[in-house]
Protein backbone atom coordinates (compact mmCIF):
# COMPACT_ATOMS: atom_id res chain seq x y z
CA UNK A 1 0.00 0.00 0.00
CA UNK A 2 1.41 3.38 -1.02
CA UNK A 3 0.60 6.56 0.91
CA UNK A 4 1.48 10.19 0.21
CA UNK A 5 2.18 11.88 3.53
CA UNK A 6 3.07 15.27 4.95
CA UNK A 7 5.41 15.84 7.86
CA UNK A 8 3.37 16.83 10.92
CA UNK A 9 -0.22 15.69 10.56
CA UNK A 10 -0.93 11.97 10.26
CA UNK A 11 -4.61 12.50 9.51
CA UNK A 12 -7.55 14.84 10.04
CA UNK A 13 -10.83 13.19 10.99
CA UNK A 14 -14.11 15.03 10.37
CA UNK A 15 -17.40 13.63 11.64
CA UNK A 16 -20.68 14.73 10.07
CA UNK A 17 -24.40 14.09 10.35
CA UNK A 18 -24.85 15.39 6.76
CA UNK A 19 -22.76 12.73 5.06
CA UNK A 20 -24.07 12.87 1.47
CA UNK A 21 -23.93 16.67 1.35
CA UNK A 22 -20.47 16.67 2.92
CA UNK A 23 -19.12 14.09 0.47
CA UNK A 24 -20.41 16.09 -2.51
CA UNK A 25 -18.82 19.27 -1.07
CA UNK A 26 -15.39 17.67 -0.56
CA UNK A 27 -15.43 15.95 -3.96
CA UNK A 28 -16.05 19.37 -5.55
CA UNK A 29 -13.43 21.36 -3.63
CA UNK A 30 -10.78 18.67 -3.89
CA UNK A 31 -11.44 18.42 -7.63
CA UNK A 32 -10.94 22.18 -7.90
CA UNK A 33 -7.47 21.68 -6.40
CA UNK A 34 -6.63 18.79 -8.74
CA UNK A 35 -7.15 16.19 -6.00
CA UNK A 36 -9.67 13.39 -5.56
CA UNK A 37 -11.29 11.06 -3.06
CA UNK A 38 -8.78 8.21 -2.75
CA UNK A 39 -10.95 5.74 -0.83
CA UNK A 40 -14.62 5.48 0.11
CA UNK A 41 -17.11 3.03 1.51
CA UNK A 42 -20.37 2.88 3.38
CA UNK A 43 -20.36 5.96 5.60
CA UNK A 44 -16.79 7.20 5.01
CA UNK A 45 -14.40 8.68 2.45
CA UNK A 46 -10.72 9.66 2.42
CA UNK A 47 -8.31 11.80 0.48
CA UNK A 48 -4.72 11.28 1.60
CA UNK A 49 -4.63 12.49 5.24
CA UNK A 50 -8.30 13.60 5.29
CA UNK A 51 -10.82 11.09 6.68
CA UNK A 52 -14.54 11.92 6.87
CA UNK A 53 -17.25 9.69 8.28
CA UNK A 54 -20.92 9.69 9.18
CA UNK A 55 -21.79 10.34 12.80
CA UNK A 56 -25.11 10.03 14.56
CA UNK A 57 -24.03 11.68 17.80
CA UNK A 58 -21.76 14.68 17.09
CA UNK A 59 -20.12 16.74 14.38
CA UNK A 60 -16.59 18.11 14.22
CA UNK A 61 -15.82 21.80 14.52
CA UNK A 62 -12.43 22.51 12.95
CA UNK A 63 -10.53 24.90 10.72
CA UNK A 64 -8.77 23.06 7.89
CA UNK A 65 -6.61 24.74 5.24
CA UNK A 66 -5.79 23.10 1.91
CA UNK A 67 -2.76 24.16 -0.13
CA UNK A 68 -3.50 25.59 -3.57
CA UNK A 69 -1.00 25.71 -6.42
CA UNK A 70 -1.94 29.26 -7.46
CA UNK A 71 -4.55 32.02 -7.06
CA UNK A 72 -6.73 30.49 -9.79
CA UNK A 73 -6.97 27.26 -7.77
CA UNK A 74 -8.16 29.26 -4.73
CA UNK A 75 -10.85 30.85 -6.90
CA UNK A 76 -11.91 27.48 -8.41
CA UNK A 77 -12.09 26.04 -4.87
CA UNK A 78 -14.38 28.86 -3.73
CA UNK A 79 -16.66 28.58 -6.76
CA UNK A 80 -16.88 24.76 -6.54
CA UNK A 81 -17.56 24.88 -2.80
CA UNK A 82 -20.39 27.39 -3.14
CA UNK A 83 -21.93 25.35 -5.96
CA UNK A 84 -21.74 22.20 -3.79
CA UNK A 85 -23.44 23.32 -0.60
CA UNK A 86 -20.70 25.35 1.06
CA UNK A 87 -21.34 28.80 2.52
CA UNK A 88 -19.03 31.76 2.01
CA UNK A 89 -16.88 32.61 5.03
CA UNK A 90 -14.44 34.91 3.20
CA UNK A 91 -14.10 35.34 -0.58
CA UNK A 92 -10.82 34.86 -2.46
CA UNK A 93 -8.37 37.65 -1.76
CA UNK A 94 -5.12 38.81 -0.21
CA UNK A 95 -4.89 38.37 3.54
CA UNK A 96 -2.58 40.23 5.93
CA UNK A 97 -1.10 37.05 7.47
CA UNK A 98 2.07 37.44 5.36
CA UNK A 99 3.06 38.86 1.98
CA UNK A 100 1.54 36.81 -0.86
CA UNK A 101 -1.07 35.02 1.31
CA UNK A 102 -4.08 34.57 -1.00
CA UNK A 103 -6.99 32.57 0.41
CA UNK A 104 -10.70 31.95 0.66
CA UNK A 105 -12.86 30.41 3.37
CA UNK A 106 -15.99 28.27 3.18
CA UNK A 107 -18.19 26.64 5.78
CA UNK A 108 -18.80 23.00 4.85
CA UNK A 109 -22.29 21.47 5.33
CA UNK A 110 -21.46 20.76 9.00
CA UNK A 111 -20.10 24.24 9.72
CA UNK A 112 -16.35 23.50 9.59
CA UNK A 113 -14.23 26.43 8.38
CA UNK A 114 -12.47 25.16 5.25
CA UNK A 115 -9.76 27.27 3.59
CA UNK A 116 -7.76 27.14 0.38
CA UNK A 117 -4.49 29.08 0.51
CA UNK A 118 -1.76 30.00 -1.94
CA UNK A 119 1.36 31.35 -0.21
CA UNK A 120 2.86 32.92 -3.31
CA UNK A 121 5.63 31.78 -5.63
CA UNK A 122 8.13 29.34 -4.20
CA UNK A 123 10.01 26.13 -4.80
CA UNK A 124 9.14 22.87 -3.05
CA UNK A 125 11.82 20.31 -2.26
CA UNK A 126 9.29 17.57 -3.17
CA UNK A 127 5.60 17.38 -4.06
CA UNK A 128 4.95 14.93 -1.21
CA UNK A 129 6.49 12.10 0.77
CA UNK A 130 5.79 8.61 -0.55
CA UNK A 131 5.89 5.67 1.82
CA UNK A 132 5.46 2.00 0.99
CA UNK A 133 4.42 -0.45 3.69
CA UNK A 134 6.80 -3.32 4.26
Amino acid sequence: MEQHLGRLIDHVHIRTRKFSETQAFYEAILGALGRRITSKGEGYFCSDELYVDRSEDYESRIHLAFQAEDRAAVERFHTAGLASGGRDNGPPGERSYHSGYYACFLLDPSGNNIEAVYHGPGTRSASDVITTRL
